[in-house]
């Protein structure tokens, strides 16, 4: 059920028939799903088809957790390099920065500063490294602390390079996420830190989400999988991003 609130949103909406076609499943199969989705606040039944719930902020990490893992694995790894003379790093939330954190784990004299719990957690297991949590809203689906008390923590501190996950990747439009609170924070962040390398696996490249987080300029590297489109990828280097495909 999860391919079928991700398609929903990037389509808006989406015709019960589409949404059979669309997984050779039939048109009864998709309405039993959409009901359930719906009881979960995912997705809103239409007539005739279902759209992104009102009550929606994000796809839970739950449905993330097991979509593309190996392409993310490969950014994880990838990203490793833009962390090795960093002294202090910045962390959102998401499934691929979920992947990469932990391969920063083993690492003495390291300060994090974050807003997703489920990572600080892991991190804490390091006694020798520092690690910031920000305070705020907690979102249940991405477990990130958010609104205006998050961004103003955000602002005493001062980060070498933040690695940054979003839900849209565009050349024109920039990099959007779901939530427009949580795009708030992240862009907090990335003001605060000195480079920027945004880790978003194929999916997300050429996908405009609901806010505005940055545009692509304000980008210092883009990691995704080599799945990514050969046009999408040049729009986004035209804006002066660099693009690492892993």
């Amino acid at each position: 059920m999860k391919q079928i609130v991700s398609t929903v949103l990037v389509k808006n909406s989406m015709e019960v028939h589409e949404l059979a076609r669309h997984f050779d499943v039939s048109e009864a199969t998709i309405r039993r799903d959409l009901e359930l989705l719906e009881q979960q606040q995912l997705l809103s039944r239409t007539h005739g088809g279902a759209t992104r719930h009102i009550a929606f902020n994000d796809v839970p990490l739950g449905y993330k957790t097991c979509e593309d893992s190996e392409e993310k694995k490969r950014i994880a790894r990838a990203a490793l390099a833009y962390a090795n003379d960093a002294r202090v790093v910045g962390f959102t939330g998401g499934t691929t920065i979920g992947e990469f954190a932990p391969l920063l784990s083993n690492r003495d004299g390291l300060t994090v500063v974050t807003n997703a719990l489920n990572i600080a957690i892991r991190l804490t297991e390091n006694p020798r490294m520092r690690v910031f949590t920000v305070g705020g809203e907690v979102r249940s689906s991405s477990q990130e602390a958010v609104g205006p008390s998050a961004e103003t923590f955000l602002l005493d501190y001062h980060i070498d390079v933040s690695f940054i996950g979003v839900d849209g990747v565009d050349g024109s439009t920039g990099c959007t996420n779901y939530d427009q609170v949580g795009a708030k924070v992240n862009s907090t962040m990335m003001k605060q830190s000195r480079k920027t390398v945004v880790l978003a696996d194929a999916t997300k490249i050429g996908r405009i989400a609901l806010a505005s987080l940055c545009p692509m300029n304000a980008v210092s590297v883009l990691i995704t999988d080599t799945r990514a489109p050969d046009s999408a990828v040049e729009s986004i280097e035209a804006h002066g991003c660099t693009v690492i495909r892993a």
